[in-house]
């Protein structure tokens, strides 16, 4: 509920890397002529947002599994829907698994995984906005 009103309408996003820089979860950069350097992230943006999505990312360590109570919440929502959340939640898990493997630090690690959840998160609210707008037409 708190990614929500945090974002208020999310097709003001063109694109889920506008998202991700409102939310200032993108890489700093410093480049002149060939060179580039990567940096942390830029932090500039909405820090509430940030730290939630980042303590939601938290939660791909564990194996995606639907218990109960998530099963009976989301009786209500669409196929398309719960089709994008299963698949994010493997997918995250299994992106986080794999940069733990790595070596790479927790936090970077939460980082990376919660700026790939705001791409999912963009795509859930495109298409929940979009089916909205069709309900209200009619």
């Amino acid at each position: 509920m708190t990614i929500a009103a945090e974002l208020g309408q999310v097709s003001r996003f063109g694109s889920a890397r506008e998202l991700m820089g409102y939310c200032g979860a993108v890489p700093s950069g410093d480049s002149s002529g060939k060179r580039i350097r990567r940096g942390g992230i830029t932090k500039t943006g909405n820090a509430h947002l940030r730290r939630i999505v980042g303590e939601a990312a938290w939660s791909y360590r564990r194996p995606p599994c639907i218990w109960y109570g998530l099963r009976r919440r989301q009786e209500s929502i669409s196929e398309e829907a719960k089709e994008i959340a299963r698949k994010a939640q493997h997918r995250l898990h299994k992106r986080y698994m794999k940069l733990g493997a790595a070596g790479k630090h927790q936090g970077k690690i939460v980082t990376a995984v919660a700026r790939e959840l705001l791409g999912f998160i963009w795509a859930i609210g495109i298409r929940a906005e979009a089916i909205a707008s069709q309900q209200a037409a009619v």
